[in-house]
């Protein structure tokens, strides 16, 4: 098989899953359609296995497959580019989506949607693999809004209930304000460069770094400094980043296995990519990296607070996604791309798990989700209860779980880092590590440890989920152990990724490089005691001494109830656009439609022409005498006109 070939078999494989499970899944049963989806997508996950090697000896590929359209110079192509940064992003996202796919097995068994679930989540990875497998701007958008669509559609999965509905409806609107900005970017690239190929537009950029221009007001950007932001602007839709943020924790609305596929590996992570594919173009502006990397410590910072006091186990995975997002953006602002897309992969693998872990609690407590009626679990669910562990303490970035490395490999570019903003975003990223791992094990002590808070019914009935929903956990806890050990050297040196991503001087590789190494420096460092910190006030607030969070939150309550309304952000969405949104067209169409058009210019011709027609026929009275004196005052008229001019 050639590699053109190959390649385009990965996507194409999820693509005929997709068709066969979603459109002929009604015909040839649920098993043959969970077969086919699984089939098809463990096939795209092994021949990404078969290219990353194949890159990892050097072998790489940029060409067209096909040319849609021509216009003038530009050509509309549908190509690849396979290089290290593609290669990982593909093991990654086929990896995680065939756990899901095995893993919805078992989670959707009872659901009457059961094959449109798996028609969905398989050409949910298709447009992905499109996204992350593109050499050029068309098939990037096309990629990217694949993924938004099959979003839309996986989170009202359940469209029976309205919070299914308000949650993918708010998804989409949020996510079109950033595609909006991303597809402004990708028509001012188009216009400076008139190209949209990758290669062409990354050969070009340095000659036309000077180029500017002048808004309205007077003021002067350079044009890559303006395609850099308005790049930016669809990856804080697509990846979340403040203040286009509100979708996410929503979209919890929809199964536990979408949220493991969209806000692990796969969705969210895309905004990631794109920056990182475009680290050519943000090299060039020191503005726009500063503005990425403030954007990503607000963003990891104000969401680990808010995960603090989430009592939903989904939501509370939900928010620790949004931080962590908020670490990559912060790694991408400060220029370490490679140290950025190695947190992504690892936290891929410990994301996914910790939300397949919840989802197996939730299958156990009768699609109970609030932690406050949990506890004491580890008992009957000791794989879920291991396997969360696991996830927690790579989540908290304790070693030598995946997390601590990638983590710190991120506090380390940021503290080096010369980046106006990078102060502040130092210290945001240390507050988070207290934080991620206070929350992490709060979820993991009141849910698994403690004294058991649900009905005796629900008790009576807990069990360890079944195979085909462990079996995922167990092969997602193997990676969430060891992938940082593994990759974390390669990261640091620039050997992972090689020239797919730029890696400027002195952007990483400022600490200890290899795996070891940085095991036996962290006892040395800040961040791992501000975890072990985390994890100890939490084993003391809800296993030592559980009156205490009431008591905290009593003396704090203004604190908690921001942080329980989220800041207002959600508030001042509805009141401000939303409800400001309604009230305007309500006035448009009340003054401006009935009384304007309606009113004065329909209605009102109408009228005026009814009372010209009224006045006229009582001057045509159809008597003689009538007629004969009006010509005769007419005429008395025209003869004193002519005499007395």
């Amino acid at each position: 098989m050639s590699r053109q070939i190959l390649y385009l078999a990965i996507p194409l494989l999820c693509l005929f899953a997709a068709i066969i499970s979603g459109l002929l899944g009604p015909r040839i049963g649920r098993v043959n359609a969970h077969r086919a989806a699984i089939g098809g997508v463990g096939l795209a996950f092994i021949l990404s296995s078969i290219v990353a090697i194949d890159v990892y000896f050097g072998n790489t590929f940029n060409g067209t497959v096909y040319t849609w359209a021509t216009s003038g110079d530009v050509r509309f192509e549908v190509g690849f580019l396979i290089d290290p940064l593609s290669a990982v992003m593909m093991v990654v996202v086929t990896f995680v989506s065939l756990m899901v796919h095995i893993y919805t097995i078992g989670y959707m068994a009872e659901d009457p949607g059961y094959t449109r679930f798996f028609g969905y989540i398989a050409l949910f990875t298709f447009a992905m693999l499109m996204l992350v497998m593109s050499n050029n701007f068309l098939q990037l958008f096309f990629g990217w809004e694949g993924v938004g669509l099959v979003s839309y559609l996986l989170i009202g999965f359940w469209y029976e209930r309205e919070s299914a509905i308000r949650a993918n409806l708010k998804a989409f609107l949020v996510n079109r304000v950033g595609d909006f900005g991303f597809l402004l970017g990708i028509g001012a690239v188009l216009a400076l460069f008139g190209s949209l190929d990758y290669a062409t537009v990354f050969a070009a950029a340095p000659s036309s770094e000077g180029l500017s221009l002048v808004d309205p007001f007077g003021n002067e950007w350079h044009w890559i400094t303006v395609i850099c932001l308005l790049l930016f602007v669809g990856a804080m839709g697509k990846s979340a980043q403040v203040p286009l943020h509100v979708w996410l924790p929503d979209s919890m609305e929809g199964p536990t296995p979408i949220s493991a596929l969209i806000h692990a590996a796969t969705m969210v992570t895309a905004g990631i990519f794109l920056i990182a594919r475009m680290s050519p173009l943000f090299e060039l502006s020191r503005t726009a990296l500063s503005v990425v990397l403030i954007i990503g410590a607000l963003t990891a910072l104000l969401m680990a607070l808010v995960a603090l006091v989430q009592t939903d186990i989904k939501r509370v995975v939900a928010y620790s996604t949004l931080s962590q997002l908020g670490y990559m953006t912060v790694a991408l602002g400060a220029s370490a791309y490679s140290v950025a897309i190695f947190h992504l992969a690892t936290h891929a693998f410990f994301k996914a798990l910790l939300f397949l872990a919840a989802g197996s609690v939730i299958i156990a407590m009768h699609h109970e989700q609030d932690m406050r009626r949990m506890g004491g679990l580890r008992k009957s669910m000791p794989i879920t209860y291991l396997t969360c562990v696991i996830g927690s303490l790579a989540l908290a970035g304790v070693p030598p779980f995946a997390g601590f490395f990638s983590k710190d490999a991120i506090i380390e570019a940021v503290h080096h880092s010369t980046t106006p903003g990078a102060g502040f975003a130092y210290v945001a990223v240390l507050v988070g590590v207290v934080l991620t791992a206070f929350y992490s094990f709060r979820l993991v002590f009141m849910t698994f440890h403690g004294v058991p808070r649900m009905d005796e019914q629900t008790r009576s009935h807990l069990h360890e989920s079944p195979r085909v929903v462990t079996v995922p956990l167990i092969l997602l806890a193997i990676p969430s152990v060891i992938a940082g050990a593994l990759l974390v050297e390669p990261a640091l040196t620039g050997t992972l990724f090689g020239s797919s991503v730029v890696t400027p001087e002195g952007s990483v590789g400022h600490g200890p490089a290899g795996a070891l190494a940085m095991l036996a420096h962290a006892p040395f460092s800040a961040p791992l005691w501000l975890a072990l910190a985390g994890i100890l006030v939490a084993w003391l607030f809800y296993c030592a001494r559980p009156e205490w969070p009431g008591w905290v939150a009593k003396r704090l309550r203004v604190v908690v109830w921001v942080l329980e309304h989220k800041f207002g952000f959600d508030e001042l969405y509805q009141r401000v656009f939303a409800d400001g949104s309604r009230a305007l067209g309500e006035t448009l169409w009340r003054w401006g439609d009935r009384r304007l058009i309606d009113g004065l210019m329909v209605n009102g011709t109408a009228a005026v022409v009814v009372r010209a027609s009224v006045l006229f026929r009582r001057v045509q009275s159809g008597l003689v005498y009538h007629y004969a004196f009006a010509m005769i005052i007419g005429l008395v008229g025209l003869m004193s006109w002519l005499l007395f001019r």
